[in-house]
């Protein structure tokens, strides 16, 4: 099985490969695309089952890109996972330190606390808000994910409804005209918070404030509504701006103990159970102590830095999104937490200043984007010289390769440890432990 969850079959010394098939497949295929020494194909049929087959519990599975690994056991999932992970080190970063067992996932269903629809216009001109098909941006109407909270759904469903109803423009990518983009949802699972936001083409804060009104009333958990404006020709979703249309400008939840602060714009993890045991275990690697300064590198609204001052001399937090910063600081006074300092810059250039002004954290964490980190980022944190340094990674591939120049660099490497926090999709976190 490939990373993005192809499944990989030779007909003789010709590799194929196929979605939805499973290791140990025989499988009927049909060859759709063919280059000299491999091809892809579409699934026919399935001659024999593999034993890890199950029947997929979603309408939608073959249409929607969201989920993966619907037609496997869970268990089978976490050993492709698991197997990906020690691929990319070895191979792609030459590191031998062997991998430790995945982190298993309590939740397989219902983890996600964010959902992202777009909208479009079906060829009948009905609005449409749902998710995008494999590999293209042609939505797919669902009635319910089995990834998102059923709450979701229900919102979802009355926005359409709405935007339907009073001939609301949906925009469309090919021509940049109309205005409504996205629906954008977010839960705070331990306060049970909802925020509603709309992605517009424009700052039509006018169209939407029955609606707004119309969410708060059916709805009792929806704290804040909120008009996100983006008028950029690009597939980011969000832009900078946000227009509080009823409630509050943000929500709150509560992770590893303490209550966060959420914008439409601050990052947070979407599976929050797995979010504390991702993190804990990123903590413990850490082995902090009283005396110790952490950096935290790409420190979004605090979460990681804040769990951890109560263990720590002093926290420092960089991250380049302002209204994460403001989260972090606001989430470290409603915390009481007077010894931690969050600053708004790219994570290279903090870090080379830091490195330059003498800084010398004990500990670093980095989690960085799935780019992984730059290597100025790299050469400040040689040049601090933390004893301990910890990576929580989104991406095997460039933790793989960061791990092989920090190395190179002189840490060792003491433990990789996988961590499943997106099942039924093709994404695996990882937290990697160096010490100088």
């Amino acid at each position: 099985m490939t990373n993005e969850g192809n499944g990989v079959g030779r007909i003789g010394q010709y590799a194929v490969f196929v979605p939805d098939t499973a290791v140990g497949d025989r499988c009927m295929i049909r060859l759709v695309k063919k280059n000299k020494s491999f091809g892809y194909g579409r699934l026919e049929s399935v001659l024999v089952p593999s034993k890890t087959r199950v029947v997929p519990d979603c309408a939608q599975f073959k249409q929607c890109g969201g989920c993966s690994f619907r037609h496997i056991s869970y268990e089978e999932e976490c050993r492709l996972k698991q197997e990906m992970v020690a691929d990319a080190f070895s191979r792609l970063g030459g590191i031998l330190t062997p991998v430790s067992p995945i982190i298993k996932s309590e939740r397989v269903n219902r983890y996600r606390n964010k959902a992202q629809y777009p909208f479009g216009l079906s060829k009948e001109k009905k609005v449409q808000c749902g998710f995008y098909a494999r590999r293209s941006h042609r939505i797919i109407d669902s009635s319910s994910c089995a990834l998102h909270p059923p709450v979701f759904d229900r919102i979802r469903e009355t926005v359409s409804r709405y935007v339907q109803l009073h001939n609301i423009s949906v925009y469309d990518e090919q021509t940049h005209s109309g205005i409504l983009r996205h629906l954008y949802l977010r839960i705070g699972e331990q306060t049970n918070q909802i925020m509603v936001c709309f992605v517009c083409a424009s700052p039509a804060a006018h169209l939407f404030s029955d609606l707004a009104q119309e969410l708060t009333k059916k709805y009792p958990q929806v704290a804040s509504v909120v008009l996100n404006v983006n008028p950029e020709k690009t597939n980011v979703i969000l832009g900078k701006e946000c227009i509080t249309l009823a409630g509050s400008d943000t929500i709150e939840d509560i992770l590893c103990g303490v209550r966060i602060t959420l914008s439409p714009l601050s990052f947070y993890q979407v599976n929050r159970d797995q979010a504390e045991v991702l993190y804990q275990t990123a903590l413990s690697c850490a082995s902090l102590s009283k005396d110790d300064l952490l950096l935290d590198l790409y420190c979004g609204a605090g979460t990681i830095g804040l769990a951890a001052a109560s263990q720590v001399k002093e926290v420092i937090g960089v991250e380049i999104v302002p209204e994460a910063i403001e989260n972090a600081k606001e989430n470290a006074v409603r915390n009481g937490i007077s010894h931690a300092s969050f600053y708004c810059a790219d994570a290279k250039e903090a870090a080379k200043r830091f490195a330059s002004s003498g800084i010398a954290p004990d500990v670093i964490v980095v989690d960085p984007p799935r780019k992984g980190l730059d290597r100025e980022v790299i050469d400040a944190i040689q040049a601090m010289a933390p004893k301990r340094l910890v990576m929580v990674s989104c991406n095997p591939a460039t933790a793989a390769r960061d791990t092989r120049l920090l190395a190179d660099g002189g840490y060792a490497v003491k433990e990789i440890i996988p961590v499943d926090m997106f099942p039924r999709t093709t994404h695996c976190e990882c937290i990697v432990k160096m010490e100088r």
